[in-house]
């Protein structure tokens, strides 16, 4: 059957919002090579700039997503890019009852629909979100073979000072990133530090900190995988923390060390994953210690930075060559 007039037809559906520079990237490979592309904000097109319609019987879930220029059947999706999508409504708060039930209604509906759409996800929301738990990403380390520094999670003062009196250095750090925008529309972010043991007070009781020890290391290593390639760059940076300062970083395209392949491939597939951006401290003989692994990590900055192909590889990925 040919496609009608608009019709998307072995589309790559490319779900982030309007101002992704990284995903940009992707598109512009998957056009070089004559690959559909369907870019949808579900949070902000929907349902003014795009609507859908599906529905389950026998045979599974039937319809389409309709954009004011393209409809994508459901059936025929190549593959889902899920990238940075904006969230639906606000996420505290914001609306009135009534803008809030709609919302939510095009989470679970919308959203539903996306999220069960038959075909490859680089990545499937659902398996991001599971793979961004700190707790959960430490023991998948360890179950991949992953050196894992001591960690201690808790909201005990008592707990957390004696943790920081038994190793010489300990650092805290957040159990998720968040960018905090103050009264002056002023963003910030809580950054990797060093704490010792004097500085735990009674606020520790107010939520769950994550304190580690410090890695006495020479460099981190950015691991970005795609599904079974590795893109491996060395970052020199004199911060702890090298994202405090973009402009201070040394980049070197290196190796991945020794059986690191295997243990990358174990863990993404612990998640469901067919990418993710792996940290590791690099200690002083050389050996990679697992700090985190960010299933919708960034990595343009690299590419740009080092020309290692990573759209390339994820174009692969949703082309259908490397699944």
């Amino acid at each position: 059957m040919c496609p009608t007039e608009g019709e998307a037809a072995g589309a790559v559906l490319v779900l982030t919002r309007v101002d992704d520079p990284t995903a940009d990237m992707v598109i512009a490979e998957l056009n070089r090579r004559d690959i559909p592309v369907v870019r949808l904000d579900p949070g902000v097109d929907f349902p003014g700039q795009a609507s859908t319609s599906a529905y389950f019987g026998t045979t599974g879930m039937i319809g389409e997503i309709a954009t004011g220029s393209r409809r994508l059947d459901l059936q025929r999706v190549r593959a889902v890019y899920y990238r940075r999508p904006t969230p639906y409504g606000p996420e505290k708060g914001g609306l009135d009852s009534a803008a809030e039930f709609a919302a939510r209604e095009a989470r679970f509906g919308l959203g539903g629909i996306l999220a069960g759409i038959n075909c490859p996800y680089v990545n499937h929301p659902w398996q991001i979100a599971r793979a961004e738990v700190k707790p959960l990403q430490l023991l998948a380390a360890v179950r991949a073979g992953f050196t894992v520094p001591a960690t201690l999670i808790t909201n005990r003062p008592d707990k957390a000072r004696a943790f920081a009196d038994s190793y010489e250095r300990v650092v805290y750090k957040p159990l998720r990133s968040i960018v905090h925008v103050n009264d002056r529309q002023q963003r910030s972010t809580i950054w990797t530090g060093t704490v010792d043991s004097s500085e735990m007070d009674e606020s520790i009781k107010a939520t769950a900190h994550l304190f580690q020890v410090q890695v006495d290391k020479v460099a981190d290593l950015r691991i970005t995988a795609v599904g079974s390639r590795l893109f491996c760059v060395r970052i020199d940076s004199p911060s702890l923390d090298w994202r405090e300062d973009y402009d201070a970083i040394v980049y070197s395209v290196v190796d991945p060390p020794h059986g690191l392949e295997l243990a990358c491939d174990f863990y993404l597939k612990h998640f469901g994953l067919r990418f993710g951006c792996f940290d590791f401290a690099l200690g002083k003989e050389g050996e990679p210690i697992f700090l985190e692994c960010n299933p919708n990590g960034q990595w343009a900055w690299l590419e740009d930075a080092t020309g290692v192909p990573i759209a390339s590889a994820i174009a692969d990925l949703l082309e259908g060559s490397r699944l």
